[in-house]
């Protein structure tokens, strides 16, 4: 029998969880080292049977640092060399970029769209939390034990989790994008304590990407491309006259000449009632109408600059019926009053015919 002088582990594969020492031919002497590296655990069992559990450090195997399997071999009086020992290095370290995907779509209610199906991938990493625990439940006696005997078991425990952050989160599928981190930070914490039970930590989960089934994804589509069809018909009314006045043009009879004259005067008379309309809005701006003649006069004029008449006050009307007189009246349209010779403000004596007063200004 070969005698375990020093037993370790010089981990180089990136998939293995457990690595079991081989002793089938090699028994353990009192005095032997044992090296376990960080990143490691090394734990000893005897017929299946977990027993002491070593953390990263340098030891010399004796009853001290061996208590466990001390009492499950009886040995009542110390250290018994040399004897066999089944050992196990579990790797601690973190197993990441691995993948997750839906194999099959998640049925969604959706608050818009109704019944939904929802695809999604993504990825997660893991580690051994605590090597006692994960040696119990999942490795057992396995001379090793890699990623791919768990990542299956995992994924399925993932999508579920998913389905159930997702159905519960009452978000549209068209927000989920928005909501994707605050999504991963509920399925990783309604995961942590089945993974505590299997001694494993789920360190990190991520979403990378959440589908729609492609005819869904295609009707959302065309409602944006609508959407912003009305927001724009007018720019599109003028692209389309334009497309067809160039079709047209290109053909020389009489239905493609009908058609070029009855776009062309469309689209003038288009043309035309914008432009019109542009200078009547820019015409009246500013201005205001003589209440004697209508003629239209800047808006800070005081008189009129057709008929001269005061548009501040209320002049220009008979004093008997109070009908506004036409410029340069006698008598009074209204009544038949004559037009008074003076000044109705001064007093002053004024011509016949007269419009303003030529002492006051007044209107007469």
């Amino acid at each position: 029998m070969a005698l375990l002088k020093v037993i370790e582990w010089a981990d180089n594969s990136p998939n293995t969880i457990v690595y079991k020492v081989d002793t089938k031919k090699n028994v353990i002497k009192k005095g032997s080292k044992l090296t376990v590296r960080e990143g490691q655990v090394a734990v000893f069992c005897d017929k299946g049977r977990m027993a002491d559990v070593f953390q990263p450090g340098y030891y010399d195997l004796d009853t001290d640092s061996l208590p466990i399997l001390t009492s499950l071999l009886s040995w009542k009086y110390g250290f018994e060399s040399p004897f066999k020992s089944e050992v196990y290095f579990v790797n601690t370290t973190r197993f990441s970029k691995l993948r997750w995907g839906t194999a099959n779509p998640i049925m969604l209610r959706d608050p818009d769209f109704g019944a939904v199906r929802v695809r999604g991938y993504g990825t997660y990493s893991f580690r051994v939390r605590d090597a006692y625990v994960f040696m119990t439940e999942l490795s057992g006696s396995h001379s090793t034990y890699r990623t791919e005997d768990i990542t299956d078991h995992i994924r399925s425990m993932l999508v579920m989790a998913i389905s159930d952050a997702m159905g519960e989160s009452g978000i549209s599928v068209v927000d989920m994008a928005a909501n994707l981190m605050e999504l991963s930070d509920e399925v990783k914490k309604s995961l942590d304590k089945r993974f505590e039970q299997m001694g494993l930590e789920l360190c990190d989960f991520n979403f990378e990407n959440v589908s729609l089934p492609a005819e869904l994804e295609k009707a959302m589509d065309e409602n944006a491309r609508l959407g912003m069809m009305r927001r724009n018909v007018d720019v599109y009314t003028q692209m389309a006259q334009a497309d067809a006045l160039k079709e047209a043009a290109k053909n020389p009879g009489m239905a493609g000449g009908t058609m070029s004259a009855g776009i062309g005067l469309g689209m003038g008379m288009h043309m035309m009632n914008a432009m019109g309309g542009a200078m009547n809005a820019g015409s009246s701006a500013g201005k205001k109408t003589c209440p004697v003649c209508g003629a239209q006069v800047p808006a800070d004029s005081k008189f009129c600059t057709k008929c001269g008449s005061n548009l501040e006050s209320a002049g220009g009307v008979c004093a008997k019926c109070g009908a506004r007189l036409a410029p340069g009246a006698k008598f009074c349209a209204e009544c038949g009053t004559p037009v008074s010779s003076a000044c109705p403000k001064c007093g002053a004596k004024v011509s016949p015919g007269a419009k303003f007063c030529p002492e006051c200004g007044a209107k007469l």
